[in-house]
């Protein structure tokens, strides 16, 4: 996919993670490493010499300040992240509960594509991903499956393939939130938290998650120390 103009969005974590990063890299290809610490700190610490290298060939992304190590917390805000820079998450593999769920479900409330690799009904890692499937994600074999269901977009570029396309998100897709959003209305002008914004809207905090997320990439609201959020604009 890096070989054909995609950028590629991963956590830097062990596993497909690390796997994705480095055949972006491999393939001279563009690729993204959201983190779940301070840009100065590498998680995990066998990862360090693939940080530089993704420093050097992509970007390093954190909403965490300098000095803010791993913690739990951390990770599902990160993948929030993830499923928002891009246009497609793919989930290679996935246990029934597991943090790939998770971000694939943020993708989907966000409007992004869904794909997910089916394997032996006998392999608890595949149990997430045939769920996945049976919710609508589409079902990859080959990279070209993923190719063939984004190749009609017409997303900006930097690099020509002969694809076009690239997985962050087009800025002719998005559009101004609307003033009238009740949860735009329940953030008022002061630091908010998410339990406070929580209870006066009414809705799930990954609901919430999602949406703040859309109003922090169009530049409305800032992300606080202390998991608040405040208007800017």
């Amino acid at each position: 996919m890096a070989q054909n103009g995609l950028t590629i969005v991963s956590g830097l974590a062990q596993g497909i993670d690390a796997a994705a990063h480095k055949g972006a890299l491999k393939a001279k290809g563009s690729t993204i490493a959201v983190i779940a610490t301070g840009v100065d700190r590498v998680y995990p610490s066998q990862h360090r010499e693939l940080a530089h290298k993704i420093a050097e060939k992509g970007g390093l992304l954190s909403e965490f300040p300098l000095g803010t190590p791993a913690k739990s917390p951390h990770f599902p805000r990160r993948n929030r992240l993830i499923s928002g820079l891009s246009r497609g998450c793919l989930v290679v593999e996935a246990a029934v509960k597991s943090g790939s769920l998770i971000t694939a479900r943020l993708a989907a409330e966000q409007g992004r594509d869904v794909f997910a690799i089916p394997g032996s009904i006998h392999s608890p890692l595949s149990k997430g991903c045939h769920q996945l499937i049976k919710e609508g994600a589409k079902l990859v074999e080959k990279a070209e499956d993923i190719l063939e269901e984004l190749r009609g977009l017409h997303v900006h570029t930097k690099q020509k393939s002969c694809t076009g396309i690239t997985v962050t998100v087009n800025a002719e897709q998005t559009s101004p939130i609307s003033l009238e959003d009740p949860i735009w209305i329940a953030l008022g002008y002061d630091a908010i938290d998410m339990d406070t914004l929580s209870v006066r809207t009414g809705w799930a905090v990954d609901h919430l998650s999602a949406k703040l997320l859309e109003f922090e990439l169009e530049g409305y609201i800032i992300a606080l120390p202390g998991g608040r959020y405040q208007r800017v604009k």
